[in-house]
């Protein structure tokens, strides 16, 4: 559904993007991951026909992308762009007629968006009286009202409380099951990623720096399983570690461990047998554990 292939784009003497080449078949749902500059922001642009690539091509259902090929993208922003003194139901009305919608099949479509975000009791309801979660839903069924093949969520759920979270990310889920949209994701919530994404690509500095399933990255720390540790001896935790194998490294303000075999817990406190441990606790290999390997190489 889409395909990037060796985009460079520059501002300036920067670089946003090298030679980045990704793809993503239809249905697919795609975590785009990596810290603030990294060219998240610039690949959307360039998808959305609002900058050129210095150099590379763009692949939209096979079709290299153009004009005619805008109609197949929606967007959900970061930022909610909607008319607040128009209800819901008036702003749907106002981008599907954007979107060339024949006036014939508009209301009906209005009326299943609102539906499929939940939004049908708060037709008339000016988008300014909508709660942050009921906002967020709004934009989404914006960016679907067309029907597009290819949809883009920039942090869509961002300053949400966890209940608002979970109604969004169900949508999502209903929009791939029951009208088969392909989804490029970015969001800094990790466990958004974890639930919502087949696949995920972590960037850079504008190149791809790992790509795969959650149980292909993980394949990138050779752990069965994570312990962190407080304790007054740090350095003595961590040449006690290496004696036994466990790889040290520094999340923060954690001295943590990958552990290559799962341990019960008395064969863990043996290992640290004579350090003074405050805090002992296991953790399952996370993707804030691959990110943070991936983007900083993280040692101690």
């Amino acid at each position: 559904m889409l395909r990037l292939q060796n985009l460079h784009k520059t501002y300036g003497q920067r670089a946003a993007l090298s030679d980045l080449t990704l793809h993503i078949p239809p249905g697919e749902v795609y975590g785009l991951l990596g810290p603030n500059g990294a060219g998240k922001t610039t690949v959307i642009n360039l998808i959305c026909g609002l900058l050129r690539a210095d150099s590379g091509q763009i692949f939209i259902n096979s079709r290299a992308a153009s004009a005619a090929t805008k109609s197949w993208i929606g967007v959900m922003p970061q930022e909610n762009l909607l008319y607040r003194s128009l209800s819901c139901e008036e702003n749907l009305a106002f981008f599907a007629k954007i979107y060339g919608m024949p006036r014939r099949v508009r209301s009906r479509r209005i009326l299943e968006c609102l539906a499929a975000v939940n939004l049908l009791d708060r037709a008339k309801t000016p988008a300014e009286d909508l709660s942050g979660g009921m906002q967020r839903r709004l934009s989404l069924a914006i960016a679907i009202v067309h029907r597009p093949k290819l949809l883009i969520l920039d942090e869509p759920t961002t300053g949400l409380d966890i209940e608002a979270r979970h109604d969004v990310w169900e949508l999502i889920r209903h929009l791939t099951r029951q009208e088969g949209m392909t989804v490029l994701l970015t969001t800094h919530l990790l466990d958004e990623v974890e639930r919502l994404c087949q696949r995920i690509g972590i960037i850079k500095q504008g190149q791809l720096l790992t790509e795969g399933t959650l149980e292909d990255l993980r394949q990138a720390i050779p752990a069965q399983e994570i312990v962190t540790l407080e304790t007054p001896t740090p350095e003595a935790a961590i040449a006690r570690a290496q004696v036994h194998g466990f790889t040290p490294r520094r999340y923060g303000s954690d001295l943590a461990f990958w552990v290559p075999d799962r341990l019960e817990l008395k064969d863990l406190l043996d290992r640290f047998d004579g350090i003074a441990l405050d805090s002992i606790a296991r953790h399952p290999v996370r993707l804030e554990h691959i990110y943070l390997e991936a983007t900083t190489k993280a040692g101690l």
